[in-house]
């Protein structure tokens, strides 16, 4: 016999039989390496599924308002570079989710509210509902430079400009009227704090009926775009402003975020919709009948309006 007819106890085997065993153990060691390799698998995939589930349960970042979540299905029509409803969307949102009054003391319903405008409020009770609007379409025109189209009607048939005012128009009262006087010729002051002066001014002495004047009515809801505003003039009335909308790629379904100013003066911020959780705080076209309800107004769905 040769050395490869036997095993090491001396117990003498035919050389098929040797070859058997010698299968046997290899067959034993590739089984081994395969389930090795499977557990290390099982282990990596565990690990991942536990990533993934972890990553899908932390909200995604949101900076602006253009990163708000969106429900499945529903996507962001393109906004027209330099339009209105573009930059609403570019508007910051504040890490800090309180709303805080303009005297810096924390407003009591913090429950309302979705998410925080990065922009200040001012230290006096002037920026409330209609004057956020306001407050948001100058900065809008003064970002791009327009200053003529920064005017709004106030009483006494007056138009408050801030091309005019920049230029040193000035304003008196005098028996509860307004009236519009002029001062020696100054270089003309179109900075961001001037912009304020002015603004102070028109939230003396314009207010939703301002905003209504500006806007007219939008007939059907489902027309409803970033931008529009809803506006029911009076004392008190309302104003909210419509910060964002989606539509869904296969049923044409509308949705829309509001924002507001309230009073006192306060943190502009995104409501949530309390009739809706699962979507909040989206609000949706179909679910609307004839009333709009948000927190802490009801509008008619005929209150939408859109500017000039």
């Amino acid at each position: 016999m040769t050395g490869m007819e036997k095993i090491t106890t001396g117990i003498s085997l035919q050389p098929n039989a040797y070859m058997k065993i010698i299968t046997l153990f290899s067959l034993y060691a590739v089984a081994l390496l395969l389930s090795q390799s499977a557990a290390a698998t099982f282990s990596k995939h565990k690990t991942l599924s536990a990533h993934c589930r972890e990553m899908k349960l932390k909200p995604a970042p949101v900076n602006n308002i253009s990163t708000i979540w969106l429900p499945a299905g529903y996507q962001r029509p393109v906004s027209l570079a330099g339009s209105f409803a573009a930059w609403l969307g570019m508007l910051m949102l504040k890490a800090d989710n309180r709303v805080f009054l303009y005297n810096k003391q924390l407003k009591q319903d913090q429950a309302s509210h979705y998410a925080v405008i990065d922009i200040s409020t001012g230290d006096e009770d002037l920026q409330q509902c209609a004057d956020a609007i306001m407050r948001l379409r100058s900065e809008y025109f003064w970002t791009a430079k327009n200053y003529a189209q920064v005017k709004f009607p106030a009483s006494g048939n007056v138009i408050l400009s801030f091309d005019r005012y920049a230029k040193g128009e000035r304003y008196d009262v005098h028996n509860n009227k307004l009236y519009v006087c002029r001062r020696a010729n100054t270089s003309p002051n179109y900075t961001h704090s001037n912009l304020m002066n002015f603004l102070r001014i028109v939230f003396t002495y314009c207010g939703t009926y301002t905003v209504r004047q500006q806007t007219n009515p939008v007939a059907d809801l489902k027309d409803i775009q970033a931008g529009d505003v809803l506006v029911k003039a009076g004392s008190p009335g309302h104003a909210m402003i419509v910060a964002d909308v989606a539509v869904n790629k296969e049923t044409g379904r509308k949705i829309f975020l509001l924002a507001q100013g309230y009073m006192p003066a306060q943190d502009m911020h995104i409501v949530k919709n309390k009739n809706n959780a699962a979507l909040s705080p989206w609000y949706s076209v179909e679910d609307i009948k004839d009333k709009i309800v948000t927190p802490g107004y009801v509008f008619d769905k005929t209150d939408l309006r859109r500017w000039k």
